[in-house]
Order: structure tokens, then sequence, then C-alpha cells
């Protein structure tokens, strides 16, 4: 967890939302998926222009595509949203009773499948394609105790080796496969083949040491006291944003509270949230007043450049920043949106 040091002044908060968007979800047909990702293109443009961040960046919207139901059609409107530089693209994948080379196998057909429209990262020293990662219902690295939706306890080596440069599933709790290991940015340890490896692992820390398997970004996790069930027990705050879970103020301030970073860099805050943005009953929520509402928050109290300043990134662009604060630079996070990682252009 990331120590709790008094902060210097101003605070950078680095905002990333995160969508695990599922246009099949609930086993859909063709008609309703269509019907799902054009509702947010008929609407996302209006609500992400109307919010800017100090460095005069437009709210964005990262799309964790699933590519076990990848369509042509999907990406190809989804990438007109990235055009607008309001959303990008990185990969989803559900899979289960899965093997390390039937995993390496699925994610080379996501790269090229997303490559052909123009998504995804690369590397600007090797040129090499980069992705981030979110797993499909939570087991990353074989991590729930049934054994199921995955199979592969060396996941996070597999991929790094495949060019995932970062994974943003957690936290997950309450599911099983959440890990003890909280409120932090690391590299996950996988030295002992087993599941859930990335339990434990090494802090991405100022002149650290990044030897390790694919970097962890983890969104807050804590208890809620505002909010509680049965009038008695606090909730847990997960950062999920949904149709009954709305991004109040009382949440935003949680989230920044718990303040994720790189150790020894204490005044860069990173905060994630996510959502499965394609159930309809969510993106009324996403597509309307309460996120609005959220960002506005953000930019009255978290954007007054005297106490904080507020960018709002990508997924790749919170990763880029993350690599800089790792690498000591002492800028602004705004130059170092694509530090190490460019989007494939």
């Amino acid at each position: 967890m990331f120590q709790r040091q008094s902060l210097s002044k101003p605070a950078h908060i680095i905002f990333c939302f995160v969508d695990h968007f599922e246009p099949d979800w609930n086993h859909a047909d063709s008609q309703t998926q269509s019907q799902r990702i054009d509702e947010w293109l008929r609407q996302y443009p209006t609500l992400a222009q109307k919010h800017k961040d100090a460095d005069g960046c437009f709210a964005k919207h990262t799309f964790f595509y699933p590519a076990e139901m990848y369509r042509k059609e999907h990406l190809e409107k989804i990438a007109e949203l990235c055009k607008r530089g309001i959303a990008e693209v990185e990969i989803h994948l559900h899979h289960d009773n899965d093997t390390e080379q039937g995993l390496r196998e699925k994610l080379e057909k996501a790269k090229s499948n997303f490559l052909s429209h123009g998504l995804l990262g690369k590397d600007k020293n090797s040129g090499e394609i980069r992705f981030g990662f979110i797993h499909g219902n939570w087991a990353l690295n074989n991590s729930r105790r049934d054994g199921r939706w995955c199979g592969v306890n060396n996941e996070t080596r597999v991929l790094k080796d495949a060019g995932c440069y970062a994974d943003f599933t957690l936290p997950s709790a309450p599911s099983d496969t959440q890990t003890t290991k909280i409120n932090s940015i690391y590299y996950a340890s996988n030295h002992n083949n087993k599941p859930k490896s990335h339990n434990t692992g090494i802090d991405v820390a100022l002149h650290g040491n990044s030897d390790g398997d694919t970097m962890i970004i983890q969104g807050p996790l804590a208890l809620n006291w505002k909010m509680r069930k049965f009038g008695i027990f606090p909730k847990v705050e997960n950062a999920e944003i949904s149709g009954t879970n709305f991004p109040t103020s009382d949440r935003v301030d949680l989230w920044i509270r718990q303040r994720i970073g790189v150790k020894e860099k204490q005044d860069w805050i990173f905060v994630k949230v996510h959502a499965h943005g394609a159930k309809e009953e969510n993106a009324k929520a996403l597509l309307n007043k309460p996120l609005d509402e959220m960002f506005s928050y953000l930019e009255e109290k978290y954007n007054d450049g005297m106490n904080f300043i507020l960018h709002y990134v990508s997924a790749r662009q919170m990763y880029n920043i993350i690599k800089a604060a790792e690498a000591g630079e002492t800028e602004s996070p705004r130059n170092y949106r694509d530090y190490v990682i460019e989007k494939n252009k």
C-alpha cells in the first residue's frame, strides 16, 4: 500500500476510467450488441467534451474490449471515438481451462485484430506492439478458488512476454480473486508458478527495481462508512461505477484518500475507476448526470492549481506517467503521457 506521507503541494491527480466493455453481455443478439455500442457513440462525445483537465484534455474512457468476441463492426465504431481523442481501446479476455500456449495464441490473435483498426500502442524505442489488459471474471493468474475462468498459473509472465505493459483488473473484492496487496502499483511476483501469484509483488518505487512480471495497477479499495449495509456495516468501496452505485462526491474523496502511487513520489496520486459500461442499466449512469457530476466535482475540488492539479488519462497514459515517476522525472505529468508507449499510428 502507498505510504501515508505528507503531500507536497500541489498534488497531481491522475484519473483513469477503465471499462470492461462487453457488448455481448447476457448473450445478447447482434442487434442488441450494436445498439449498446451506438448508444456510446451517440452520447459519450457530448459528455466527455464538456469536461477538461488542467492540461486542456477532455475526459477519457478506455474500452477494454473482449478479445474472444471480436467483431469487425464493433471495433470500427469504437475506433471513431478514439480518433476524437476521448477514448482508447485495450484487451479484455475471458477464457477457461486454458493453457500457456492457448493463451499466447489468443493474445497474438487479439493483437492482430485490434491492430487492423489502428488500435493499441507501441514501444517508442523498439516499435513493438504493447497493450493493457483486464482479465474476465477477475481470474488473473488462475486466482479463483474453484479454478474456473483461467487455467494459466503464470499468466502475468505470458502477458509480459506477449507485450502487455500493465494489468488493470484489480480491485475485485468481494470476489475471492482479490489480492491481499491493495491500493498499490507493483510488479507481480511469479516465481512459484502457483495460482494467484500476483497476490504479492514489488512496489513500483522512485528509482526502483522493475524486475518482475507484468505491472499491476490497482484501483482504490476501502471501507465506505458513509454507505452502510443494513444501516450498520460499512460498504466495500471498490471503485466500480454502476447503475446502482453512482460516483458520488463522497466516493471520489475516498478514492483520492487512498493515495495510490509510486513509492517516494507521494505528490502524484493515481486514481483508476472501472465499470461494465455496455450493460444498459450501467450506461444510463455513465452517459448521463451521475458521471457528468463526477467530472464536475473533480474539476471543482481537485483542479484548483494550488492544492491539486487534475489530469484525465487513458490506461496507456497512466502507465506512461507511472514509468516517468519511477524514473524520477520532475516535470508535470502532462509531459509524460507518451513517455515510453505511444499510440499506434
